[in-house]
């Protein structure tokens, strides 16, 4: 570690990117990667599970669905108030309490005998979730410096790719065999398992500073934070609006069967954990280049299988581009948006969830509407739209 630092709010954080990390910070590091992918796994759980579970409480499958709405919403809202809820209490104590919040509250959905006390269990799970990602930045700017954080979020973010590629076949095989009761304690299991990670392995965090809700509003007031905000809520939004829509395409347009569409996901998959180391380098080096190609990532995908996905060897490969640009989205977006709020970063995690939980929600309405107006290929359409104007709202950041 060097001796130049940067004071940044609740911690003095390291300002060199250092040559290579301690045992130490790998440890540390690794444990948040285990914590990204036992709460992810939790909240992607029941779209494997909603046929045994509608049918095991008595409700329709779209009533269960309602369990992911649930996470979902408690998320926005309570990732504007988590941090200034937690006051001067030490960021480890902070982020063992989330993991043991998400253990119970994974236990109560798996013991739940109704859907309220399900809805609740969710409802539990979905405060962890945004508080832990509202704490993210900051806490990993302060085991890794902050001229490293991108790295450091490339691997905690690697926990989300592998969750969504592996939670919801996962949950499905696991429901079969033993019922979705227990893949829902499974992932009580894994929030263990991270807490006991970060039991052994997070230093001491104490908070020097405490935030308060108007801080957080006077912190939009910052160009530099509408920039970052603005650029999530127009990828993100562009992302998930059409994403969804990934499938139905190559049903209708590239005439795929079950069986390579699987293959193609998969791929998606796989780039997208690419994507988040190479994201995580790209974003130390240089965020403004690695906003754009990020962004110009996406489009370009987009657009392409709009005009070429047709063909099937065009769609598998386009299909895995747009993977490695979602990849490398949830580690240079909060990047990009902690470099505005280098002495607020906490605060400036809260503002990141809500940006993201804005644009997923705005993403999946917007890609019904255009998908049900305009076929399979409107959605991918509004994704390359979106795409090409977070590039331009890129290159009117500074540089660095």
């Amino acid at each position: 570690m060097t001796d130049t630092t940067l004071q940044l709010e609740d911690a003095t954080i390291d300002a060199g990117a250092p040559a290579a990390w301690s045992a130490a910070t790998w440890f540390a590091v690794i444990s948040l990667a285990a914590t990204s992918f036992a709460l992810v796994s939790a909240e992607f759980l029941p779209a494997g599970l909603l046929t045994p579970m509608a049918r095991d409480l008595g409700i329709s499958e779209g009533t269960a669905g309602q369990v992911v709405t649930a996470t979902a919403s408690i998320g926005a809202v309570t990732a504007m108030l988590s941090n200034v809820l937690i006051g001067r209490l030490n960021r480890k104590t902070v982020m063992v309490g989330l993991c043991a919040l998400a253990v119970g509250s994974n236990i109560l959905a798996a013991l739940a005998p109704n859907f309220w006390l399900l809805l609740l269990g969710r409802a539990g799970l979905g405060i962890s979730i945004s508080a832990f990602w509202a704490l993210s930045v900051a806490v990993v700017a302060r085991l890794v410096g902050a001229n490293a954080t991108g790295r450091g979020m490339g691997i905690v973010t690697l926990g989300v790719s592998l969750a969504t590629i592996a939670a919801p076949s996962m949950g499905a095989l696991i429901s079969d065999w033993l019922g979705w009761r227990s893949a829902m304690a499974m992932t009580a299991g894994l929030a263990v398992v991270a807490m006991l990670l970060q039991l052994l392995s997070l230093p001491t965090l104490p908070a020097t500073a405490s935030n308060s809700l108007a801080d957080v509003f006077r912190l939009t007031r910052r160009r530099g934070i509408q920039l970052g905000m603005l650029a999530i809520l127009l990828l993100m939004t562009g992302h998930f609006a059409g994403s969804v829509y990934v499938r139905p395409f190559l049903e209708h347009v590239t005439l795929l069967a079950t069986g390579p569409i699987a293959l193609a996901l998969l791929g998606f998959g796989i780039a997208a954990v690419i994507g988040n180391v190479a994201g995580g380098r790209m974003a130390d080096a240089n965020i403004r280049f690695a906003l754009v190609v990020t962004a110009a990532l996406m489009a370009f995908a987009g657009l392409a299988l709009v005009l070429w996905g047709v063909h099937i060897g065009a769609a598998f490969g386009f299909v895995t581009l747009w993977g490695l640009a979602f990849g490398m989205g949830p580690v240079v977006l909060p990047t990009n948006l902690s470099r505005a709020a280098p002495d607020a970063l906490e605060a400036a995690g809260s503002l990141m969830v809500v940006s993201f939980q804005v644009a997923i929600t705005t993403g999946a309405v917007v890609g019904g509407y255009v998908v049900d107006t305009y076929g399979a290929t409107g959605p991918l359409t509004l994704t390359a739209v979106l795409a090409v104007a977070t590039v331009v709202l890129a290159l009117l950041q500074p540089r660095g």
